[in-house]
């Protein structure tokens, strides 16, 4: 784990965004596609603010998310629908999205459909985690139906479904297989009760502390 602090958030998601525009350039001049797993939540939006400007061939971009809650995408709870307002604006507007919502009641009946679409854009060019105060990353979170499958090394899915306490929807993960599979991982955390968090994680096993799961080989930028 690299850990990389500046002054302000401003500065963290002005530089982050560059550094990951520059990565994903990389990539696209040695393979014809690269590709893009980002966050929801409101800590990534000044990132996506800026990278969507990025001088990139944004058409050779594959954008999918880390995680996903099983909502519409009209519905404010979406991180489809962050994406789509954040991200996918400007230049970044001819990347290649793959939302993970289908319409379907539940996600079990339709995994398969959505991990055949993401399945050749693997491994990740590019990855960028958020993290929050319960130690938990993408939709690993402590405790939660789904959690076990999701850290084991054996588990052959891609996705898979999370019922966590105390949240009002089902969701979907990447599992930390495909997470630590990126070529380039990079976790923002922002304020003091996160770095915290993040450094007691370090100490837990990844079932107590998801996070811990990804941190090896993670760049973490933080703010105050």
């Amino acid at each position: 784990m690299k850990f990389e602090t500046y002054p302000d958030a401003e500065l963290m998601a002005m530089s982050l965004a560059n550094k990951m525009a520059g990565e994903l350039e990389n990539v696209l001049v040695h393979a014809e596609r690269a590709s893009l797993v980002v966050p929801g939540g409101s800590t990534p939006g000044p990132v996506f603010d800026a990278l969507c400007g990025a001088d990139l061939e944004w058409g050779r971009v594959d954008v999918f998310l880390s995680d996903e809650r099983w909502r519409p995408e009209i519905h404010l709870r979406s991180n489809a629908r962050l994406i789509r307002e954040r991200l996918l604006q400007g230049r970044a507007a001819a990347a290649v999205f793959h939302p993970y919502y289908t319409g379907a009641p539940s996600p079990d009946d339709t995994l398969a459909e959505v991990e055949s679409m993401i399945y050749p854009c693997l491994p990740i060019s590019v990855l960028l985690l958020g993290m929050g105060a319960d130690m938990h990353t993408a939709s690993l979170f402590p405790g939660a139906e789904g959690l076990e499958a999701a850290l084991s090394a054996q588990t052959q899915a891609l996705l898979v479904p999370i019922a966590a306490a105390g949240e009002p929807e089902v969701r979907v993960s990447l599992s930390a297989t495909v997470l630590n599979g990126a070529l380039s991982k990079h976790l923002m955390i922002t304020g003091a009760q996160k770095r915290a968090a993040l450094e007691r994680a370090a100490t837990l096993p990844p079932h107590k502390a998801p996070v811990n799961a990804i941190l090896e080989g993670t760049t973490v930028h933080w703010a105050p």
